[in-house]
């Protein structure tokens, strides 16, 4: 190997620093921060080991860029994708500092150790391995901005629509085992706007209170009928959820309610539509604010993430069922898998560390997952990027 490659930093190194630097995103700007120190870490290492780095900045989001590393060239390869912020937290819950790595107990503690920096380090160690000249078609690195809030940063590579290639793998942390499918999500708020006056007579003003029962039952009726239209035996929890997450409405109890708002959110599964399901919802709705003569509003939080599929027939599946001895999975979170797809990539995700230290205090990835993700992630490589195309 050259010297420059002897200059990219170990797994440990490259973790720490990247962990270390504090890219949380939020909807709620005192605690957003901006991701451009992981970016140019990230492309400072790539370019050292013989990547072509671009740092695209995310259109209306100042603070927040893209980076795509490119090595060798082509219309196939592959796309190793993982977004670099990471959730809220709270340091004084933590152990020790979740913006130091600490290894203790065989595992790496740190904030986004598993969700998702380490697959960042993983793919830094794999590629190592290989040379600029051994490569037949593209390996592309995506690292994205604001995943944990928006997805601003894969909605804005969507829109360009100028990545291409064949094959992607989103490194969130499944175990290092193949997903092929997971739900889509939206989150909707129901605003009822009546008129407040005194609860001693109920014809001084209009309660939407009564008519949010009334909205909420039919969103209950609607519930009911997706669970016995839709099912996929691939999930744990096999049919589409609507849970109602929050309510607020009214000040006094001997005041007439004048407005009402509640939050929802509907994980569909694939095949069904999120713009579908809106005007189904609003469908349904509009007529019950009618006859309670409310004022009646459907407001989106987000541009929701569609329900994702890729065929088990795929290569990509087929080829991550077999390096890793497992069949591939559904799961019920979200990723940005449906905006690679949406861009012409076959996808799976699949990537180290547990679902179920992600979002968590003293969040970590166990030393036991960093050789088997290596050896993975260069499999992966060998058979999409160094061998002669099929």
């Amino acid at each position: 190997m050259s010297n420059s490659v002897k200059k990219v930093p170990t797994f440990v190194e490259s973790l720490s620093t990247l962990v270390g630097h504090n890219s949380i995103s939020s909807v709620l700007p005192q605690y957003d921060q901006s991701n451009l120190a992981v970016i140019q870490s990230l492309a400072g290492w790539f370019e050292t080991l013989g990547f072509a780095t671009e740092i695209l900045p995310v259109a209306g989001n100042p603070g927040k860029a893209n980076l795509l590393a490119t090595r060798g060239t082509g219309d196939g390869g592959l796309v190793l994708s993982g977004h670099t912020d990471t959730v809220p937290c709270n340091p004084e819950r933590w152990i020790s500092d979740p913006f130091t790595l600490t290894e203790r107990d065989g595992r790496l503690y740190g904030l986004g150790t598993c969700d998702m920096k380490g697959f960042f380090s993983l793919v830094l160690e794999a590629v190592q391995a290989f040379h600029t000249s051994d490569f037949k078609q593209p390996l592309m690195i995506l690292a994205t901005a604001d995943e944990e809030s928006s997805m601003c940063g894969a909605r804005d590579l969507a829109r360009q629509g100028r990545l291409k290639g064949r094959y992607a793998v989103v490194g969130e942390p499944t175990s290092l085992r193949p997903i092929r499918m997971h739900k889509g999500i939206i989150m909707e708020s129901v605003r009822l706007t009546g008129r407040a006056g005194h609860s001693s007579n109920p014809a001084l003003g209009i309660n939407s209170i009564d008519a949010m029962h009334d909205v909420i039952g039919e969103l209950k009726n609607l519930r009911q009928e997706l669970a016995a239209q839709y099912s996929n035996a691939h999930f744990a929890v096999s049919v589409p959820t609507l849970n109602f997450g929050c309510i607020h409405g009214g000040d006094n109890p001997n005041r007439i309610c004048g407005s009402c708002e509640l939050a929802f959110d509907l994980r569909a599964l694939p095949g069904m539509s999120n713009d579908d399901l809106r005007h189904e919802i609003r469908q349904r709705l509009s007529p019950i604010a009618a006859r309670n003569n409310v004022i009646f509003e459907l407001e989106t939080h987000f541009p929701g993430i569609e329900p994702f599929e890729t065929l088990a027939s795929s290569p990509l599946v087929q080829a991550a069922e077999r390096l890793t001895g497992h069949r591939s999975e559904a799961v019920a979170f979200a990723t940005e898998a449906p905006f690679l797809q949406a861009l012409g990539f076959e996808t799976i995700v699949m990537g180290p560390g547990s679902i179920d230290q992600a979002h968590q205090v003293d969040e970590f990835l166990a030393l036991s997952q960093i050789a088997p993700g290596v050896e993975l992630i260069r499999s992966l490589i060998q058979q999409f990027c160094l061998e002669e195309s099929r």
